[in-house]
């Protein structure tokens, strides 16, 4: 019973924080609050709520529980704030918010909490897609599958988005043979080639969109989240290139040369330095 005892304690506390943030966010908006925080707008908030989940998003890829446990707690308090100014002007409140998330999320899962059945979680994503479809028909509102993907999305994320969400459809590459996806990638980085030999920056533009879609649609393919895996190669070429600049500073203490002044072949070998360097810690 006292494992029992532990998760309803837990709960209890969550309930009781997460009201304390509310009341906080209130008391900081009141007018004998925080100036700065009165000025703010739902316009004024919009970067900050990008900037913090591309934070939190950072210390999930980062593998920091600490830094995700302080990064979620940053983009909650996006929420709340958004939440207490939509209060203001009488819109809707916290509370609004958790309910109708928690209504979206029981009728969305008929699995679950209804007499559905769902064999994998492929099947959960058509039932999801299939039932928000309705709910747009409901509305009136666009009813195709593609409308709830916003436009604001950074590129990658967005092609990844959109080739899911017609994939739940059954518009997809066959199961079983990645081949073809390959030969596919091979052909338009043949057309990418081509234009680039013609000179044509119009074409060669639009023939490397076409690459690079086709490269998430290979990532989606092998189960790989193409943001993660570029975001982690540009962690992994930060580092390296961060180390040459220490390494370069350190000879060039000795009387070598700056970075700036090596040679490509120069700065190669000091590139494969770092990485040997790097690999070995």
């Amino acid at each position: 019973m006292s494992g029992l005892s532990d998760v309803k304690a837990e709960k209890a506390a969550a309930k009781h924080y997460f009201d304390e943030i509310v009341d906080i966010i209130e008391r900081l908006r009141a007018p004998d609050g925080c100036p700065w925080d009165r000025k703010q707008t739902l316009e004024t908030l919009r970067t900050p709520i990008t900037e913090e989940a591309y934070e939190l998003a950072d210390a999930i890829t980062k593998g920091k529980m600490d830094a995700v446990k302080e990064e979620a707690g940053d983009l909650l308090l996006q929420i709340v704030f958004v939440a207490s100014l939509a209060r203001e002007q009488g819109a809707f409140g916290m509370k609004d918010v958790v309910r109708g998330i928690c209504d979206k999320l029981i009728r969305r899962h008929p699995h679950v909490f209804g007499t559905a059945d769902a064999r994998d979680s492929e099947e959960v994503l058509r039932n999801w897609e299939r039932i928000k479809l309705e709910e747009r028909r409901e509305k009136q509102e666009d009813l195709s599958i593609l409308a709830g993907v916003p436009d604001g999305l950074p590129p990658l994320l967005k092609a990844n988005r959109l080739q899911g969400k017609a994939a739940h459809v059954g518009f997809d590459w066959p199961k079983g043979d990645a081949a073809p996806l390959f030969d596919k990638l091979d052909e338009e980085i043949g057309e990418f080639k081509e234009a680039a030999g013609r000179g044509d920056a119009h074409n060669m533009e639009e023939e490397l969109g076409d690459v690079l879609f086709m490269a998430v649609n290979l990532a989606r393919y092998f189960k790989i989240d193409p943001d993660a895996a570029l975001s982690r190669v540009c962690g992994k070429f930060k580092a390296r290139f961060q180390l040459m600049e220490q390494m370069a500073a350190e000879e060039e203490r000795r009387g070598g040369k700056p970075l700036s002044g090596r040679s490509l072949d120069e700065l190669d070998t000091l590139w494969d330095r770092a990485k040997e360097k790097l690999k070995a810690q």
